[in-house]
């Protein structure tokens, strides 16, 4: 696409940075510069194009457009020439590298993108920086989805199909009231974007269904995730229905939050953050379906209705909402979220102003959070009150996205250097 403003290149390095509260959709002002952050407006772009367009594919397809996008607005940032104003060239380098990426993988909004770029531009001084800035952007852009291309993210690819084995206890088997197949199983064979291997941080096996671990937990399960629980209060029903909304739906908006709160730093800073944030939550998933496949540990509602050691059969119950279609070890939630709050807390501290979150699933609630790591706490909870989890799932799962998230924060350098 040609516009009246763009076009040619740059390189990159590494850092990363967060946010405060202006609501999604609105740019905030930058401190000092009298002007909109780019960053931010880009953000909430690149939000509403996979709000609106992604809702059918993979959470983890979807996590690869935001990192494509962003570490290609990294790289572009990494480098201004000289004699250009620096700011200029940053703001147009930025908007045309999320710009074109999206418009590449979500074609289908490619009007609203266009818009939002030339709006970008009208805002910019026309002259070299911002001519510079926007070709270096499209270049960056066209050069990560050239390095990524084939690797596995595609919708297809990760819902590969899985051999389901023959029904034993603690062995997965399709779920209640569907019995769909699996999904995301292929999630482990695509190529990460820091880690080594989908198996590098692979979990230990659980421990078996006849285990005192385990069935204390799915006794818990039972008790407290059955759909007409009596010892489960309202506010935990609450806390389950909330979290029962997808992790990057969710998580979008404290995201937001911690790259506003970096508004003051350089752009180049906080397109780091995104990108890296999005890109270890790729990874994240892959290590997920990794530890999932391996080991294929059947579901709760699987183990409470069949019976196991302590826990007697019990063929009618049910759970709180729906059991997803993927084995139970670990819980995707909890490794999104010891990612999302590992690196959060990395680049931006572990508490934030007050800010309001609210959720598909449970229309009508908002709640406030301080610090990343109530949204952690609440996901290991909500797991086992919908009846979908063990607790000792969603613990795995914390600790997995945990060391996912340490490893992407030490190896960052090499997600910004052009290939």
């Amino acid at each position: 696409m040609n516009f009246p403003k763009t076009r040619v290149a740059v390189m990159a390095s590494t850092a990363l940075l967060v946010a405060s509260g202006a609501a999604p959709g609105v740019a905030a002002p930058v401190p000092g510069h009298g002007r909109t952050s780019v960053a931010l407006a880009w953000y909430d772009t690149t939000a509403d194009t996979i709000a609106t367009a992604g809702s059918s594919l993979p959470p983890v397809t979807n996590s690869r457009t935001w990192a494509i996008s962003w570490i290609a607005a990294a790289r572009a940032l990494q480098h201004v020439p000289a004699g250009v104003d620096r700011r200029d060239y940053q703001d147009a380098a930025l908007a045309a590298a999320v710009h074109r990426a999206l418009v590449e993988l979500v074609p289908t909004r490619a009007p609203e993108l266009d818009a939002a770029l030339q709006q970008t531009l009208d805002r910019t001084p026309d002259g070299p920086a911002e001519t510079l800035g926007a070709a270096a952007g499209e270049r960056q852009a066209l050069e990560v989805l050239h390095d990524r291309e084939g690797d596995g993210l595609d919708a297809a690819s990760v819902n590969a199909p899985f051999t389901v084995p023959p029904a034993a206890p603690g062995v997965w088997q399709p779920t209640p009231p569907a019995f769909a197949p699996a999904v995301q199983n292929g999630s482990r064979f695509a190529r990460p974007f820091l880690l080594k291997s989908a198996g590098q941080f692979r979990l230990p096996a659980p421990p078996a269904p006849t285990s005192e671990r385990y069935q204390t937990d799915l006794k818990e399960v039972r008790d407290f995730g059955e759909l007409n629980s009596t010892v489960r209060t309202a506010r935990q029903t609450d806390t389950a229905n909330f979290w029962f909304d997808s992790s990057p739906a969710l998580w979008t908006k404290p995201i937001r939050v911690a790259l506003a709160a970096t508004s003051h730093r350089p752009p180049l800073k906080q397109a780091e953050l995104v990108a890296l944030t999005h890109a270890t939550l790729v990874d994240t998933q892959i290590a997920t379906s990794d530890s999932k496949y391996t080991y294929p540990l059947w579901r709760p509602v699987t183990a409470i209705r069949t019976g196991v050691g302590g826990v007697p059969a019990d063929p009618s119950w049910t759970p709180l909402r729906t059991t997803p279609a993927h084995p139970d070890y670990p819980s995707g939630h909890n490794t999104y979220a010891g990612a999302a709050e590992t690196v959060l807390t990395a680049l931006v501290g572990p508490r934030t102003a007050p800010f309001t979150l609210t959720s598909g699933t449970a229309p009508g609630v908002v709640r406030t959070y301080t610090a990343w790591h109530q949204l952690t706490l609440e996901n290991v909870d909500a797991r086992v009150w919908l009846g979908i989890h063990t607790r000792l799932a969603d613990e795995a799962g914390v600790g997995l996205g945990t060391d996912v998230a340490r490893y992407g924060l030490n190896h960052a350098r090499s997600l910004f250097q052009e290939h």
